[in-house]
């Protein structure tokens, strides 16, 4: 059996019959940047993740980088983000000329916590970006409650955590501002590149609406210098259609993970851990083995895809060269780029799939009690 990393297709074929007459409406309207079916997408979002506001951008990294913007963060700023992380986190960050200040994660939730995030703050910290990685909520309420008191911006990144929740509550509704990214492949996938910003500052949401339009609310005025990011009709259509389905699609999500967590208890894996207060999405189920290059081309001889999130870390990027990091810089991040390894979850995948993929670990580890 071939067991796909992801396959959209199925994503697609599910919901085609919804999907198309959507797709349809939009490219009808005559109207392809912005217009009603944008403004109808950011009611449903920002009602469903419990915030006040939701501003349509381009892209993901779009979304990161006009938040930290819209809180005015820029050149002589420091912004502590995670050691493992999408580059993208990074990115957004020397985007603005603001200063990278990188912490490792908590070792078991792979999420940075607020003991590690209170010793990087300096006199220059303007903001901190929690990354909800691999769909795991970060324990978010210290990180707040530390920034607070010091007029620090907390702007999540949530690129892959569409739907989870922290005690109880939706991330997503903020204070301050979560970033979206909608790629295909995320759990809110457009059918393109798409993002938004979630927020409950009124101020924040104005902002963040002149700077992906020109700097501009009204037509050749240009209150600040903004740019071009701004999500089309088409993909607003779709991701409105989805929203109505993401927590059905998550629920298959978690009873793959739970399956896989039963099944490979008794491995050398070293398997996710989930605190009481988080309610993951699984857009990623990433276990840890030393050999991991071996496990996973292993499992693709038996026809299993698996992927390594993310096999080098953002501070041994030749992009990231010029900061002068030394590789052993940040060792749990170095140890995870080498361990981690991401096995095939989505909410289109069959029973039959699922068994392929216990059975060809098993078969590669061994069995418990043999």
């Amino acid at each position: 059996m071939k067991v796909p990393f992801l396959d959209l297709k199925l994503a697609y074929e599910e919901l085609s019959d919804q999907l198309e007459p959507a797709v349809l409406r939009a490219l009808r309207s005559g109207w392809y940047i912005g217009g009603q079916e944008v403004e109808a997408f950011e009611s449903v979002y920002a009602k469903y993740c419990g915030a006040s506001q939701a501003v349509a951008v381009a892209n993901g990294l779009e979304a990161l980088e006009l938040a930290l913007r819209a809180c005015d963060i820029g050149p002589g700023d420091e912004v502590i983000v995670p050691s493992n992380t999408f580059i993208a986190t990074w990115l957004a960050v020397s985007r603005t000329g603001a200063t990278i200040v990188p912490v490792e994660p908590d070792e078991y939730t792979y999420c940075i916590e607020a003991i590690a995030v209170s010793k990087a703050i300096t006199e220059r910290t303007k903001a901190i970006i929690p990354v909800h990685l691999y769909g795991q909520p970060v324990d978010i309420d210290p990180i707040v409650a530390l920034a607070e008191p010091s007029g620090i911006f907390v702007i999540e990144d949530a690129a892959q955590a569409h739907g989870a929740r922290y005690r109880g509550r939706r991330i997503g509704g903020t204070r301050h501002a979560t970033a979206w990214s909608f790629y295909p492949a995320k759990n809110l996938g457009a059918l393109g590149d798409a993002g938004a910003v979630t927020t409950d500052s009124a101020e924040i949401a104005d902002r963040l609406r002149m700077l992906r339009n020109y700097g501009s609310k009204e037509k050749y005025v240009n209150e600040i210098a903004g740019f071009n990011s701004r999500m089309d009709p088409v993909q607003a259509a779709v991701l409105a259609l989805k929203v109505g389905v993401l927590d059905v699609w998550n629920s298959r999500r978690q009873s793959i993970a739970n399956r896989y967590i039963e099944a490979f208890r008794a491995t050398p894996l070293v398997l996710p851990v989930v605190p009481e207060w988080a309610d993951p999405v699984w857009h990623l189920f990433v276990v840890r083995h030393p050999q991991r290059d071996w496990l996973a081309d292993e499992l693709s001889k038996r026809g299993v895809q698996t992927q390594a999130h993310y096999p080098i870390p953002p501070h041994e990027q030749q992009a990231y060269a010029h900061l002068g990091y030394a590789s052993e810089a940040f060792p749990l991040a170095g140890l995870l780029a080498r361990e981690v390894l991401s096995l095939p979850i989505g909410p289109q995948m069959s029973t039959a799939e699922v068994d392929w993929v216990i059975e060809s670990v098993l078969d590669v580890l061994g069995r418990p009690n043999e």
